[in-house]
């Protein structure tokens, strides 16, 4: 037993930065979600009997050792496509760190905050963790990258409970049992009462999770199938917008859809922005899609930046997805609704000059008008366009519109061969889950992917290189409870939270 202080604070360090490390290592693509359910013990065990501050610094400390090892790519994507010096992308990454690392800092004083006026750990540990991150998910345009949660990304039972709580109640369940364990660590003579709560907790929903699977069957063996083809084009970044490479970039896509083609599909998808022009513009290349679109009969989703010119002559650029019918014409147009800060639009573009390098060579994009389904004959499709797969709104919007399916068009070619290609597959996997539906992705470089209901990856590509997919899809019109009351379960988690807070204070007074 550690008496002296200054041991006691280097061993609480010591643990801090293991938990940091073990949070890093259950996300992919170096990792395993198994190490999810122990990561924040050693957290909770660092900040037990100390400060509020001290609490504070030491998840603080944490949330940098994890959120480095799990963004670090971004350093790599300010230096190379932004032309930026490696200190300034070592400067960009620490400051989304940064701010990253505040909320496991706020979840650390927190649990010493309620532990302090003796409210059980067990249970507000998991409800501070989950209003966090629901907090996450939108402020400031919101970063939701890699929530807890999305760590089980490949336990298929356990995740079925999203369709009721969204993907906060996975990482509700995940808290729940580091607490529990740290409960039994430190306090090892009581009755273990408690993680046998938290067993029995996920035993329910495991339960849940196989029957909510085997009910699904059913109607997935009933529902009428749609034969997809994904075509990946792979085409380099540093190339994709040279007007010298439109044609090789076309001829690669047109040559692999082809290919796709030797076996008749109804939907053909290419990946976020595949035409390196603007196809609304009467083009040479513009005949090369639609006469594909109406050789073969078939139905054409692809990526293409567009513009709208006002009167007064401004020019609105968009990040948009078009339709075309089997006759080749212009059916269903989607814009990007939720842009990349820095990345599609540039926030403080006054305050930070040098960002607007990041913008690639049109400048600010326009705001799409929101969510809108694309129009297939009877069918509807939602499309979402690169990152705003991670946000579950959207995908649950279409949801309400009683979409078919979804579709996910990216370009993640910007994130080289690191850990990001995998993270954002593994958050894609979600929005199937939640909504239940099966979930198409066209990327330009990888991964593209089929995903079922379930969370089931049933198709995949590897990373750079040129590729298609062929398969089946269900059309499915149902809705979950989740596509009903959305997130109400974070609801009521800020809810039982304000109320602990009103309790301790209370207490305080007392």
């Amino acid at each position: 037993m550690i008496t002296d202080t200054k041991g006691r604070n280097r061993a609480g360090v010591i643990w801090a930065l293991v938990s940091g490390g073990l949070l890093f290592l259950s996300f992919p693509r170096f990792g395993t979600g198994i190490l999810a359910w122990i990561a924040l013990v050693p957290l909770l065990m660092a900040v037990h009997g100390q400060t509020i501050k001290r609490s504070f610094y030491l998840g603080f400390l944490s949330g940098l050792v994890a959120h480095l090892g799990i963004l670090y790519w971004i350093a790599y994507v300010v230096v190379k496509y932004g032309n930026l010096s490696i200190g300034v992308g070592a400067i960009a990454l620490l400051l989304l760190v940064a701010y990253m690392s505040l909320y496991p800092a706020i979840f650390a004083a927190g649990v010493v905050h309620f532990a302090m006026h003796g409210l059980p750990v067990i249970l507000f540990a998991p409800l501070i963790w989950t209003a966090l991150e629901y907090i996450k998910t939108y402020a400031f345009t919101g970063f939701p990258w890699e929530l807890l949660g999305y760590s089980q990304y490949r336990l298929i039972p356990l995740i079925q409970i999203s369709d009721i709580t969204g993907v906060y109640g996975v990482s509700f369940v995940i808290v729940l049992v580091n607490a529990a364990i740290y409960d039994l660590m430190m306090y090892p003579s009581r009755r273990p009462l408690k993680l046998a709560g938290a067993i029995f907790v996920v035993a329910l929903v495991m339960i849940y999770g196989v029957n909510r699977v085997k009910e699904m069957e059913v109607t997935l063996n009933q529902a009428p199938d749609l034969t997809i083809g994904i075509v990946q084009g792979n085409i380099d970044q540093s190339i994709k917008w040279d007007p010298a490479f439109q044609r090789e970039t076309m001829t690669q896509y047109i040559n692999l859809s082809k290919e796709a083609l030797k076996n008749p599909i109804q939907l053909l998808v290419w990946p976020e922005t595949a035409t390196p022009f603007f196809f609304q513009d009467p083009t040479p290349y513009r005949s090369w899609i639609t006469e594909l679109a109406r050789e073969r009969g078939l139905w054409f989703l692809f990526g293409s930046p567009s513009y709208r010119k006002e009167l007064s002559g401004h020019i609105t650029m968009y990040n948009s997805v078009f339709l075309l019918s089997p006759q080749g014409k212009v059916e269903g147009k989607y814009d990007k609704v939720h842009l990349v800060p820095y990345g599609e639009y540039v926030p403080l573009r006054k305050l930070f000059p040098f960002i607007s390098k990041l913008v690639h060579g049109i400048g600010d994009f326009g705001t799409g008008p929101g969510y809108i389904p694309i129009f297939m004959g009877n069918e509807k499709i939602g499309v979402l366009i690169c990152y705003e797969a991670i946000f579950p709104e959207g995908a649950r919007r279409y949801a309400t519109e009683d979409v078919s399916f979804l579709v996910n068009v990216t370009n993640d070619a910007w994130f080289g061969r690191s850990s990001a290609p995998y993270q954002h597959l593994s958050m894609a996997v979600f929005r199937a889950v939640e909504n239940k539906k099966y979930f198409v992705r066209a990327a330009n470089t990888g991964i593209s992917a089929l995903i079922d209901p379930f969370g089931r990856i049933y198709a995949q590509t590897g990373l750079f290189e040129p590729a298609i997919i062929r398969d089946k899809i269900k059309l499915l019109h149902n809705r979950t409870l989740y596509g009903h009351i959305g997130d109400a379960f974070s609801w009521v988690c800020i809810f039982c939270l304000f109320s602990g807070i009103i309790i301790s204070i209370r207490r305080k007074k007392k």
